[in-house]
């Protein structure tokens, strides 16, 4: 038993490293990290990724498998594995902040649907727009990407070279880039909620007799929903740019050296 155990101990210590990277990595992740996928689906996953990866997952030098080397280079693989994940996790919370700000500016924030799934309750608009993302996700093979960005990872950072210090605050600093881009999106439906507001503003003075406040939430309203149908169109090409976007910046961190 003994010698089966230390035949198979390399093989096992070989395939623990790119688990490990890749569960954290879909944990992160868009659409594969939600709470509606389940754990032993992530795991799953991970394990046949693992397997895929094996060979160019080595580590850069000989790890003792019950170490504390060992233990280090678990938690390294971890951070990796969410750092990436996190940054691919960036073009979906843009359409998620950009249905956020949409519903405040319509009045329908108040509109709250609670996922039986995932148990996370969310706005009206928020859903819909974060289920266009997931379309837009695979219909440009985002799943395809995600092991493309994995294999390249054990490529740029072989296990047990440390972390890198630069690229986590590339990463870190990007989370600003979130909100500008979700803001931007978000401008035109904005302001024109807001020239509406303003003219009943006027209208208010003009005629005070009148129910200015149900009349303008409900114009205020369909407004919004007119302009968001003409601002639906524009988000999928806004997603893919965005993508490439974040991909351009995994590139960038994982060629830059410590």
């Amino acid at each position: 038993m003994d010698a089966v155990f230390q035949a198979l101990l390399p093989q096992l210590v070989a395939l623990w490293w790119p688990f490990c990277r890749v569960m954290a990595m879909l944990s992160a992740a868009p659409v594969l990290g939600d709470g509606s996928v389940p754990v032993t689906v992530r795991v799953l996953l991970s394990m046949v990724l693992a397997v895929i990866l094996l060979p160019v997952a080595a580590p850069a030098v000989p790890i003792e498998p019950i170490s504390l080397r060992a233990i280090v280079a678990t938690i390294e693989q971890a951070a990796i594995g969410g750092l990436m994940g996190l940054a691919l996790h960036f073009t979906t919370s843009v359409i998620m902040v950009l249905g956020y700000i949409v519903s405040s500016q319509m009045g329908l924030a108040m509109a709250v649907m609670n996922d039986p799934m995932s148990g996370v309750s969310s706005d009206v608009v928020s859903s819909l727009l974060s289920i266009l993302g997931i379309l837009v996700f695979f219909s440009i093979d985002g799943h395809l990407i995600i092991v493309q960005v994995a294999g390249a990872s054990f490529q740029q950072w072989p296990v047990g070279s440390g972390l890198r210090v630069p690229a986590m605050q590339a990463v870190v600093f990007n989370v600003a880039w979130v909100f500008s881009a979700a803001l931007l999106l978000a401008l035109p439906i904005v302001f024109a909620t807001l020239v509406v507001q303003i003219g009943f503003g006027f209208l208010a003075r003009v005629a005070p007799t009148l129910n200015l406040f149900a009349l303008g939430f409900s114009v205020v309203t369909i407004f919004g929903v007119f302009m968001l149908s003409q601002l639906v169109r524009f988000v999928p090409e806004h997603y893919l740019r965005m993508s490439n976007q974040v991909l351009e910046m995994l590139r960038l961190t994982m060629v830059t050296r410590p």
